[in-house]
């Protein structure tokens, strides 16, 4: 593809191409392939423009030219790549369109009188009819009445031409209002389809991985147990037991085989299958996220809630002072004045803005907010409570120590425990598993069907004889195993050091106990230490482990306070405790026994690495970074808030100076409704950029 450079900046550069040289679906593709590459951070194209602006960091600005570059009719023009893409939306040119209804509005006053008659009660029947809409669903005082209210005074005083300047600028504000909206619309939903997820499929008989956004229909894609369906189709070979809850609301996994439909964002629990997609990943994702947008509508900020209220209550005093007015001065352009200039607008365009704004700077961090709610809450709460696993940790604990009892041999003893263990998907099942596949130990499966005891360990059989791994509590306490001297020394040992112990018996006797850390995450102290600067005053770490390893890992991690040896009821009923002494709390995790305390708390939010049941349960999702981005959208959340209410305070500052100055008579109606317009739409602007760097 060639191109030449326009305009440059570190970090960013702007190039234009021969316009006409892409289609509507080139333009789509090329946004895409580029957005994929190692180091870019966003692709813009401008089809009216024939210009690309290509945002970067960490390569330098050839590389980033590179890719543009390598974009020859082998891409752009190949059919399948095509057919995986929707067309970019016809970018629509502002100046044009209000330059248009200037020119429009101006030609009418060369129209005969009756014409212009005609053409102002057109243009008064729209703002009637949604006034009378208003007034139908009981909304007496708002923007709709106010707007066909001044209308309709200068209609019925025969005053054509204020009518119509009247109308003008209401029809210029609404399309400001509507672009301005768009373009948050677009930014966000931009930030959110720039995406690295990587999928399986079959390519000439092998396996390969490629992103998620490359998917294209006819594609035969590799599922396997724990992961996420990626897009519509049906099962080309295999059989899975899918959770669908997300899709058809189905609690239980349904059974899924050759020829069987599957549904993107469903959940295969377990088996492996391969799916043939008859839905383009791009376009499932593009679903996603308008489903993401328009529901998160649904879910405002507080902070927003309360702006739309207090502007629906300023909206009475505009009518009251048009009164008051009228009645003082018998001066109709100073009455209308304070008709055309109200808060309600501003208010109610200013303050989502900002919400899609916060959402924005999200995604752009990696984080995945379901709506607006969740992080002005994030920003509200005084209490956050992590998991410990997976959360502080780093959720890839070693086996450090296999110690055999009685007549078992090291070796054995972890080539069993592998054996159960490589059924789930645990931190600690996996550190077995790789310890065993390190010393090169075949565990083929030998026992019976396997039982998965929720925060408790494993159970099965081998030659007629029980097998159980898990905790003290479930091998000493549930199971009745004998707690023998050389245990006591083991846990005596490893008592300070919070090393995770996981206990094997077999027939009934302890075989053996494996010692397994997991270290914290250096990025966990950073983020508990910059929540605390942030405001958060109880930081609580749950978990299933026993009381020394929680207590060395809390003062490690530098929390408050923690709670040991918990269930995944126990973290419900701990949460909901500390809500009921009227805590605001955060829960944060990343596993199975986390979704129920995930949905108990006021904010839910799931590890970059969580499970998939873990996932669609939380209200946030953070990226793969640690808990390193979780200050910043307490940053974001708290940066929402505080524009939310400086927008307000602008938005009644500079309207209430309009309608005085409309009222002093230094400026005219028309002039303070232009005044009013131009604000409300450089307000809303200011509330589309970052809200922190």
């Amino acid at each position: 593809m060639t191109f030449q450079i326009v305009h440059q900046l570190p970090g960013r550069v702007r190039v234009r191409y021969q316009k006409g040289f892409l289609s509507s679906k080139q333009a789509s593709l090329v946004q895409m392939l580029v957005s994929l590459q190692e180091g870019i951070d966003s692709v813009t194209v401008n089809m009216i423009s024939a210009s690309i602006l290509i945002e970067y960091h960490d390569i330098s600005e050839a590389v980033a030219l590179s890719y543009l570059k390598a974009l020859d009719s082998k891409y752009l023009d190949n059919p399948e790549l095509l057919d995986g893409v929707q067309g970019a939306a016809v970018q629509e040119s502002l100046i044009t369109d209000l330059l248009e209804m200037v020119v429009i509005h101006y030609l009418k006053r060369l129209l005969p009188f009756p014409l212009r008659r005609v053409l102002a009660a057109k243009n008064l029947i729209p703002h009637a009819g949604k006034a009378v809409k208003a007034l139908c669903r009981g909304k007496i005082f708002c923007a709709d009445t106010l707007d066909a209210t001044a209308l309709g005074l200068s209609y019925s005083t025969g005053d054509f031409n204020t009518a119509g300047s009247i109308s003008l600028l209401l029809n210029m504000g609404e399309t400001l209002e509507d672009y301005t909206k768009r373009k948050s619309y677009d930014s966000l939903a931009s930030s959110l389809l720039i995406t690295n997820e990587k999928v399986h499929i079959i390519q000439n008989g092998e396996e390969k991985e490629i992103s998620a956004g490359l998917l294209k229909s006819g594609d035969i894609v590799i599922v396997r147990a724990g992961s996420v369906i990626p897009a519509d189709g049906t099962v080309y070979s295999g059989e899975a037991m899918v959770n669908q809850a997300s899709m058809t609301g189905e609690s239980l996994p349904v059974h899924k085989e050759k020829d069987s439909t599957v549904f993107a964002s469903t959940i295969v629990e377990e088996g492996e299958i391969q799916i043939q997609v008859k839905a383009a990943g791009g376009e499932t994702k593009v679903n996603k996220i308008v489903s993401l947008i328009d529901r998160s509508q649904s879910l405002k900020a507080a902070s927003q809630i309360k702006a739309e209220r207090i502007a629906d209550r300023l909206v009475k005093y505009n009518f009251m002072l048009a009164g008051a007015t009228y009645f003082l001065t018998g001066n109709f352009a100073k009455a209308a004045s304070t008709l055309l200039v109200d808060y309600s607008c501003a208010m109610k365009l200013s303050a989502p803005i900002c919400v899609l704004s916060a959402m924005r700077d999200s995604a752009n961090n990696g984080i995945m907010a379901k709506g607006g709610k969740f992080i002005e809450d994030l920003a509200k709460a005084d209490t956050f409570v992590f998991d410990k696993t997976g959360t502080l940790t780093a959720s890839t604990p070693k086996v450090v120590r296999v110690v055999p009892f009685g007549n078992y041999e090291e070796n054995e003893v972890l080539r069993l425990a592998a054996c159960l263990e490589e059924h789930f998907p645990h931190s600690l099942a996996r550190a077995v598993v790789n310890a065993a596949s390190e010393r090169g130990l075949n565990h083929q499966e030998e026992h019976t069907k396997v039982e998965y005891i929720l925060a408790h360990g494993i159970a099965s059989s081998l030659n007629g004889e029980k097998l159980r791994i898990g905790s003290s509590h479930f091998i000493f306490d549930d199971e009745k195993i004998p707690y023998t001297k050389q245990a006591e020394n083991i846990d005596a040992e490893y008592k300070k050091t919070g090393a995770s112990l996981l206990y094997f018996a077999i027939a009934g006797e302890l075989a053996g106990i494996i010692v397994i850390e997991d270290p914290i995450r250096q990025e966990s102290k950073n983020a508990i230490a910059r929540l605390k600067k942030l405001g958060v005053t109880n930081i609580v770490m749950i978990t299933g482990d026993g009381e020394n390893t929680a207590r060395v890992i809390a003062e490690e991690a530098g929390v408050d306070n923690y709670v040991s040896q918990a269930l995944p009821d126990t973290k419900v009923e701990y949460i909901k405790k500390l809500q009921k002494n009227g805590h605001k709390v955060v829960m944060v995790g990343d596993g199975i026994n986390d979704a129920p305390a995930l949905s108990s708390a006021d904010v839910g939010i799931a590890m970059g690495s969580a499970s998939s049941i873990a996932s669609e349960t939380a209200d946030i999702l953070l990226p793969d970074d640690g808990l390193t981005s979780l200050p910043k959208l307490r940053e974001i959340g708290i940066r929402l808030m505080e524009r939310i209410s400086l927008n307000n305070r602008a938005i009644v500052g500079i309207n209430t100076a309009l309608i005085g100055l409309g009222l002093a008579g230094v400026i005219s109606s028309a002039t303070a409704a232009l005044l009013h317009n131009t604000s409300t739409v450089a307000i809303s602007m200011s509330a589309m950029t970052p809200l922190v760097e």
